[in-house]
């Protein structure tokens, strides 16, 4: 029934949860449902009869946040070439030589994983696996990046700033 469809049936047993999970991320659809078929109940109940405890002291969020995607790409370069020369290749071959591991599973769908496993596979050559690879990364930072913009509270910092530590510093005793 594809993920619309999965959702659908959520919003059947419990809306409180399809509410707060979208159908572009099945990951945390698919738990909602695993819950609500192996308890019998929703996982907006469980939620509420276990709430998170709060801390007990304060949080000082810090994101790392570069200000320069070109320097950021070259960075994300510059750590795959090393991945590649430390042996991820190998690394891959010999998951998949266990035979008991599938592409699909959540853990080989990481960056860099899939493009290899592909590439192992037949499917690309290798410039073509190590580009996807790069660009697979890029996006994932860029998705992030937009991820901590959301984060109420961050403060930002670039990790290319050379005064960072004073930054954080400047941060930490303004906070008390």
């Amino acid at each position: 029934v594809g993920w619309e469809g999965l959702h659908r049936r959520l919003r059947a047993v419990d809306p409180a949860a399809a509410a707060r999970i979208r159908t572009t991320d099945p990951q945390r659809l698919q738990r909602a449902l695993e819950v609500y078929e192996i308890t019998g109940e929703p996982l907006s109940v469980l939620w509420r009869r276990h709430p998170r405890p709060g801390l007990p002291y304060r949080v000082l969020k810090l994101g790392l946040m570069p200000q320069d995607r070109g320097r950021l790409r070259a960075r994300i370069a510059r750590r795959l070439d090393r991945m590649f020369e430390r042996g991820l290749i190998e690394e891959v071959a010999a998951l998949r030589r266990r035979g008991d591991l599938d592409p699909c599973l959540p853990a080989l769908r990481a960056v860099g994983y899939r493009q290899v496993w592909a590439y192992l596979e037949g499917r690309v050559d290798r410039q073509t696996m190590v580009e996807q690879a790069r660009v697979a990364t890029a996006r994932l930072a860029k998705r992030q990046l937009t991820w901590l913009r959301s984060e109420a509270g961050l403060a930002a910092l670039d990790p290319e700033n050379a005064a960072l530590s004073h930054m954080v510093e400047v941060i930490r005793a303004h906070l008390g």
